[in-house]
């Protein structure tokens, strides 16, 4: 071990270790991206047995820059985060792989100049072990600081010894615990992009224009990083008609992503050799019940919508077990209404070999916008408490003029504000027709 006083220790700092080797302890020490770091417990508690175990006021988990010596720890003393390295003793105390001693390192003409421990000018003695990585670079030192003058025991120091190894060991847990975040969040980003990228396929790239019909929609992706099982379309039919369809497969991820895509394409090719919803829903059942694959059921709104002569649309809607269609038609009666459109009876698709389903009418006028959506919505939980469809309605009733463009963005701007309340996904679609 090394035993020295203050004097001594100006004129150590003063003849560093050569220019590549000072480079090499440099870069290791910014290998564990230490510098700078808020306090951790670790480093704290090792901070905290130095003093306690060698009976001093003072004690610290320091590690030297270029420039400076860094505090990652301080025991006994409060504001301290970094000294100058021309100061600081442990730049003295990293010159061996021994533990150092300085016995006076009171300040004046023959010492260091300023007190090691800043803010803190009765420091007489110091001891300190240097922190070494496992290829030999002296990062810092683990330091104790006293106000007596006096010896410390080869006992004590290698107390401090033993407690810089303990140093290490935490700066490669930390290192390896780092690295296993950055590669989880590596990995996070890579399944975002790949779920992102499925996703896209489960949705129209976007809505076709329909004569006559303001058409809007939004998907919130409730978790980036998996897929899910919500699904919407609208797509041209035969004679001048159009189909829409929204639904929600049950589960989540690439299963559930599955039966959405199979839906989606079953729903598509089943409208067109059928003008009944029913009987589209009825198929889609029947797919859905014999692929072998296929182990998850579906909720679905199947639509069927014609233009009338009165510049409005007939709409004819079947409903599979899916949360109602909403309604909103400004000036109704007393005033705004927002009136759930729902296919009474209809059973979920492709849970049972005999399910039914049925259907319901309307005619959506100028003006009058209808809307429907999965409920990821009305079962976000702000403040610990379900949103529901009641305060949907609530909700929509203020914006019944928007139209469907402007009523999506509304809802958007809802999804935002209930943020990690809505722990599911959302699919939206609106439509509306616009006044004259």
């Amino acid at each position: 071990m090394t035993t020295e006083n203050a004097a001594h220790a100006t004129r150590s700092r003063s003849g560093r270790a050569g220019d590549s080797a000072e480079a090499e302890r440099l870069a290791a020490v910014e290998h564990y991206s230490i510098l700078d770091t808020p306090p951790e417990g670790a480093f704290d508690r090792i901070a905290a047995l130095a003093a306690r175990w060698l009976d001093a006021p003072f004690a610290t988990v320091s590690f030297v820059d270029a420039d400076r010596v860094w505090f990652k720890a301080v025991y006994g003393s409060e504001g301290i985060s970094q000294i100058s390295r021309d100061h600081g003793l442990s730049s003295s105390a990293i010159l061996d792989d021994e533990p150092c001693v300085i016995r006076d390192a009171l300040p004046g003409p023959q010492g260091v100049g300023t007190s090691p421990v800043p803010g803190e000018q009765d420091v007489r003695s110091y001891a300190a072990a240097p922190i070494i990585s496992p290829e030999g670079h002296r990062l810092g030192t683990v330091d104790v600081f006293d106000t007596r003058h006096r010896q410390f025991q080869d006992s004590a120091l290698s107390t401090l010894a033993d407690l810089a190894a303990v140093a290490m060991d935490t700066l490669e847990l930390r290192l390896s615990t780092l690295r296993t975040l950055r590669h989880e969040r590596q990995l996070r980003k890579q399944l975002e992009g790949f779920a992102s990228t499925l996703q896209r396929t489960l949705l129209p790239p976007s809505l076709p224009t329909v004569p006559g019909l303001q058409l809007s929609c939004h998907y919130h992706t409730a978790d980036p990083g998996e897929v899910t099982g919500d699904f919407y379309d609208v797509f041209a039919l035969a004679d001048g008609r159009w189909a829409f369809f929204l639904g929600d497969v049950s589960g989540h991820g690439a299963p559930a992503a599955t039966v959405a895509s199979l839906t989606r394409y079953t729903l598509r090719a089943a409208a067109m050799h059928s003008s009944d919803p029913t009987d589209v829903l009825e198929e889609l059942n029947t797919v859905l019940l014999h692929d072998p694959n296929v182990s998850h059921s579906a909720t679905v709104l199947f639509g069927v919508l014609a233009p009338d002569s009165e510049g409005g649309f007939d709409i004819v809607l079947a409903g599979g077990g899916h949360p109602p269609a909403l309604w909103l038609r400004p000036g109704s009666g007393n005033g705004p209404g927002v009136e759930e459109v729902w296919p009474e009876g209809g059973m979920l698709v492709g849970a049972l070999p005999d399910a039914s389903f049925a259907t319901r009418r309307l005619r959506l006028r100028p003006g009058q916008t209808l809307l429907l959506y999965t409920d990821g919505l009305t079962e976000a939980r702000p403040g610990g408490d379900i949103y529901g469809a009641e305060r949907l309605t609530e909700f929509l009733t203020r914006h019944t003029e928007a139209g469907a463009t402007a009523l999506v963005g509304e809802l958007d701007a809802l999804i935002a504000e209930l943020g990690s309340a809505v722990t599911d996904d959302v699919a939206l679609l609106a439509m509306s027709v616009p006044r004259e």
